[in-house]
Order: C-alpha cells, then sequence, then structure tokens
C-alpha cells in the first residue's frame, strides 16, 4: 500500500520518539519477560483473518479509549504490531504520551511475523475484559 505523505509525516516523527524491535528482538523480549504482552493495533477484520499466537487484540481506533482499562498497570511491557510497523509507530507514541513506559512497535508488523514463520491463529477477538 502506498501510503499518503502526511501520514508518513506523522509516522516518522512518532519513530523519532518510540522504540521500534525486530521479530528476533520480539522473540528474545518474550523469552526475557514472558508477562510482555503483544498487542495488534490492526483493525477487527484483519485480527480475524489470522493473528500472532497469544496476541492481544485492541484496535487503533479504540486504543486510547481502551488501553488503561486492559493494562492498568503502566509499567507492563507492551510490544505493539499493525500490518507493516506504521499504525503500531503511532499507537506506540500515543500509549507513551498517556503514561506507558515500556511500549515498542514491531518493524514489519504482521507481514514481518509472517515472513519468520511466527505461530499465527484466526477467529474472532474475544470480548474485552
Amino acid at each position: 500500500m502506498k501510503h499518503s505523505p502526511g501520514f508518513l509525516a506523522l509516522v516518522n516523527e512518532a519513530r523519532k520518539h518510540i522504540r521500534e524491535i525486530t521479530v528476533a528482538e520480539l522473540r528474545a523480549r518474550l523469552e526475557v519477560n514472558p508477562q510482555a504482552v503483544l498487542v495488534d493495533v490492526r483493525e477487527d477484520h484483519e485480527w480475524n483473518a489470522g493473528h500472532a499466537r497469544g496476541a492481544v487484540h485492541l484496535g487503533r481506533g479504540i486504543l486510547e479509549r481502551d488501553i488503561e482499562r486492559r493494562f492498568p498497570d503502566k509499567e507492563t511491557e507492551l510490544i505493539l504490531y499493525c500490518g507493516g510497523g506504521y499504525r503500531s509507530a503511532l499507537a506506540a507514541e500515543a500509549a507513551q504520551r498517556m503514561g506507558y513506559r515500556r511500549v515498542a512497535s514491531l518493524i514489519g508488523g504482521y507481514r514481518a511475523l509472517l515472513l519468520a514463520e511466527w505461530p499465527i491463529e484466526s477467529g474472532e477477538a474475544p470480548p474485552p475484559q
């Protein structure tokens, strides 16, 4: 997908303020901290088509509204991904602005997970807790 210049400018600005990690770094983080949460910020239909095994779904459109209810401890390590790493960069910046201190965005997003042969599952998201 070709992104608009304005969108890319927002993403590039967000990337100056967040931490981005690779799939290899994600694997390492989950080994070191099994309590880290992999958060899929894609749209519902994208999640339903397939998502990383063990991920939780918190769509980008409702992240700011629901993140504090889903993750009340702002020290929770959150690793966010979207389709290609753009929306998750914006979401990571928003989470940081809301006080979350251990946030990262996955470089390459879901596509990178597929290329790395990450375990994938499909189906609707469970209702929010």
